[in-house]
């Protein structure tokens, strides 16, 4: 018979997932027990997706602004700041910060313009035209930014992220001083020390950086790439991937994720008799890294 339906995507419910369950477990008795009760069948190649949130969720996989603050006061010391190139973002970004400031007396916050690495905008290219600002070149301050296109809020969020991330600086006690440039160069105007926070340009970033006389470089995917206090860690990514949990906890990145996804793989082919992909996705904008692609 003719085959007339193409690939199917199917979201399966499962039960709520906390700290030490046994996350093979739930996903292979919840792919099972969908698959009797919805009666549709299960082939060879098909492929059961877990989301990296629930696996994390499962391991216990956080860290709170105190254990981020230690880490930043260990790698870092006393040192004014540079915090460069994150994005602007309150779930993935702002707790994250919050943890920074805490463990530093000053901060130079330098974001990148008109908009962040995944397209947030600060500001309207055609108003950098309108005002002859070029941000391959110009640097500026936030009295400048200021005077030139007021205060402008996101047009989804309703934030005004120059403001919001600067009262998390403050509110934490400490210093800030706000800075918006795409040279990562231009920080070194303000200090040799800087943490940044760049996803998919990091490599180069840090090789500029270094080039350019920063006496001390790290990235966001160096921040908790270790334990620090008993806290989770990811020592591929540290940082990056982290979303906010609570107030003052984030859920990082899951550790250890293929021992997963074989385990996932061999209980569904014994339970099912079916040879079944398994794999640990994470969501949100993605960037091929090899074609530069935006997916």
């Amino acid at each position: 018979m003719e085959r007339l339906v193409g690939t199917v995507s199917r979201g399966i419910r499962a039960p709520i997932i906390r700290k030490g369950d046994d996350i093979v477990d739930i996903v292979v008795n919840s792919v099972v027990e969908a698959s009797k009760a919805e009666q549709f069948p299960l082939h060879d190649k098909d492929v059961v997706a877990v989301t990296e949130a629930v696996v994390a969720r499962a391991q216990g996989n956080y860290a709170t602004t105190d254990q981020i603050a230690e880490d930043i006061k260990n790698k870092f010391g006393d040192e004014t700041l540079g915090v460069i190139f994150p994005i602007l973002s309150r779930n993935r970004f702002s707790v994250c910060l919050k943890g920074i400031a805490k463990g530093v007396k000053k901060i130079v916050l330098m974001l990148s313009y008109p908009a962040d690495e995944v397209g947030n905008h600060l500001v309207d290219l055609d108003l950098l035209d309108e005002k002859g600002i070029n941000p391959w070149t110009d640097v500026l301050s936030e009295s400048m930014y200021r005077e030139l296109f007021g205060y402008i809020k996101h047009p989804f969020t309703g934030v005004d992220y120059i403001e919001y991330y600067k009262g998390i600086i403050t509110d934490a006690g400490c210093d800030v001083e706000i800075v918006l440039a795409n040279d990562c160069r231009a920080i070194l105007r303000y200090t040799k020390s800087v943490l940044h926070c760049d996803i998919h340009s990091r490599a180069r970033t840090k090789r500029l950086l270094t080039n350019g006389g920063a006496t001390k470089v790290i990235g966001l995917d160096e921040i908790l790439n270790s334990p620090v206090n008993n806290s989770g860690y990811n020592e591929n990514y540290g940082l990056l991937g982290s979303n906010k949990a609570t107030e003052d906890t984030v859920k990082l990145f899951p550790r250890d994720c293929q021992p997963i996804v074989d385990s996932i793989k061999a209980q569904l082919l014994e339970k099912t008799g079916k040879n079944i992909e398994a794999m640990v996705y994470g969501d949100g904008a993605f960037k091929d890294p090899i074609g530069k692609i935006w997916e």
